[in-house]
């Protein structure tokens, strides 16, 4: 009995430990909330991912998840939101205005290739949205207004391509995106099957290497005159 009260003071005061973490940390506690669902739902998609699971996985509780996100639907957008800002946010940090105008082409790919390899969880969410024909993002101003500094980003550094007569002229920064996207994106969302077709691992140090390079090397071809 004595060993059975003792274990029940134990879990008293682990909850109320984390009761004191996430009234002291409240935005810690959101953040980690949005971390292990974009997990889930990149691993479940939005109808298999659970709540209860969520829940048990962080610090919090199925009441404070529903306190800050209001339901399923709203936690998976915030995580999409979340997906969508960390890529963005990369991408504002790369030291490339300094940079002559294929140097910062190349980076910009590189950064992409690296983020998307290193986040699966945003490709697979990506993936999950497009499914959905992107009802969820299409109530979202966020996401909207982060993919403008995207394309506004790509758009300076063509346009500094174009002045200086290294880029050819007539080419959209928004299709120019969508080809770095596109080679970036495949590399993670078509990397299983590939590799199972062709009996090749596209998923080792060196194989990823070679199609670093080869998108960096497609895109400035496509963009170069």
């Amino acid at each position: 009995m004595d060993s059975e009260v003792k274990a029940d003071q134990a879990r008293n005061r682990r909850r109320a430990k984390g009761a004191t973490t996430r009234t002291q940390d409240p935005e810690g506690t959101r953040q980690n909330i949005l971390e292990i669902a974009s997990e889930e739902f990149a691993l479940n998609g939005l109808s298999g991912a659970r709540i209860d699971e969520i829940a048990a996985r962080t610090r919090s509780s199925k009441r404070m998840i529903y306190y800050y996100f209001g339901d399923k639907e709203g936690l998976y957008l915030s995580a999409l939101e979340n997906a969508y800002r960390l890529v963005r946010e990369g991408e504002a940090k790369l030291d490339i205005e300094g940079l002559p105008p294929v140097a910062a082409l190349s980076r910009l790919v590189e950064f992409t290739f690296d983020h998307h390899h290193q986040h699966e969880e945003f490709i697979r969410m990506v993936m999950i949205e497009n499914i959905h024909h992107g009802q969820f993002l299409e109530r979202s101003e966020a996401i909207r207004e982060l993919n403008v500094t995207a394309i506004d980003h790509i758009a300076r550094i063509y346009a500094r391509g174009v002045s200086e007569g290294v880029f050819r002229e007539g080419i959209d920064p928004v299709e120019l995106h969508w080809q770095v996207s596109a080679l970036c994106f495949f590399n993670v969302s078509n990397r299983a099957t590939f590799s199972k077709i062709f009996g090749r691992d596209f998923g080792t140090e060196e194989q990823l290497a070679r199609l670093k390079r080869n998108s960096i090397d497609m895109v400035l071809r496509f963009a170069m005159r």
